[in-house]
């Protein structure tokens, strides 16, 4: 694999709107957190840092939420973007709708009264105007859809969100989305071990451009992907890591697939955004299809 180019830009891009184009290889910012995503990241200065260096490698598109810490990531992100001379093509996705309770606990609340309350506060913790896209982190069952969306769309209205998106929503429940507001983007689990059930609803967004952003790209908890035989002989034969080849795959899976894979290393940054330059043959594509079946997901 050629070493001579870092440039997410060589991922392709995806078009949210005529105003605002992507590099589809983009940076999630959980890792830059406490143990178990609570709490501040021991070393904020790299993590501003990394943020800024993901930015000079061509990343435009970066992920964060509200209860990334709570709030630390979005720190993190807002000061290792000011750093920059321009933001201009910078595009920041946000999720809000889950209460930390500390480390690894996620309560899902998605009450209308703190889903506005906790997105304008976010908004004033970056200093923006206005959220490009925003995602309900979750959707609550304790509430109707039509009024946790409600708000976003009255935000949008409002001037405040360019762009609405769901996480973890099956198909049913992105078409119910789509009738009470446009959703413009899906944030859910998917990767090359554990996707067989997303692929219904990847095609749907394929069908209406709506831009799939994989949450833990690269497996997450208890797969190990990384050891995985397919996943090793298709890196060798590239002379690739493991994870490089897990993010090629998502890039050649799918147009609207933007992956966001995290990290807390400027190596890992650059191998990551270097994954954008592997191409997988269709046998090789295969191959990795096939792999949620061989481990029995």
């Amino acid at each position: 694999m050629s070493t001579s180019k870092i440039d997410a830009a060589c991922a392709g891009t995806f078009a949210f709107d005529d105003d605002m184009v992507v590099n589809r290889l983009g940076f999630g910012m959980m890792q830059l957190t406490g143990p178990g995503f609570y709490g501040p990241y021991p070393e904020p200065d790299d993590a501003e840092a990394l943020v800024r260096q993901a930015a000079v490698w061509g990343v435009n598109f970066f992920d964060t939420a509200d209860s990334y810490g709570p709030w630390y990531a979005t720190q993190y992100l807002t000061l290792g973007l000011q750093g920059l001379a321009d933001t201009s093509n910078i595009f920041v996705s946000d999720k809000i709708g889950f209460k930390r309770e500390g480390p690894d606990e996620w309560v899902v609340n998605g009450k209308p009264e703190r889903l506005r309350q906790r997105f304008l506060e976010s908004l004033d913790k970056q200093g923006r105007d206005s959220a490009d896209l925003v995602f309900l982190h979750r959707i609550d069952p304790h509430y109707a859809m039509s009024a946790q969306l409600g708000v976003f769309a009255d935000l949008k209205k409002e001037g405040k969100i360019k762009h609405i998106g769901v996480s973890q929503a099956n198909l049913q429940q992105l078409k119910g989305a789509m009738a009470f507001t446009q959703i413009d983007a899906v944030q859910n689990l998917y990767n090359v071990g554990r996707h067989a059930r997303e692929d219904d609803l990847l095609k749907f967004c394929e069908q209406q451009h709506i831009a799939f952003v994989p949450w833990f790209p690269l497996g997450g908890k208890g797969l190990a992907l990384a050891d995985n035989p397919d996943i090793k002989a298709v890196a060798a034969a590239h002379d690739a890591t493991p994870a490089q080849v897990m993010i090629a795959w998502l890039l050649q899976r799918s147009p609207v697939i933007l992956p966001i894979p995290g990290t807390t290393s400027e190596q890992h940054l650059k191998q990551n955004i270097m994954a954008a330059q592997i191409k997988l043959s269709d046998a090789e594509m295969e191959q990795l299809n096939g792999v949620e079946k061989k481990i029995g997901r």
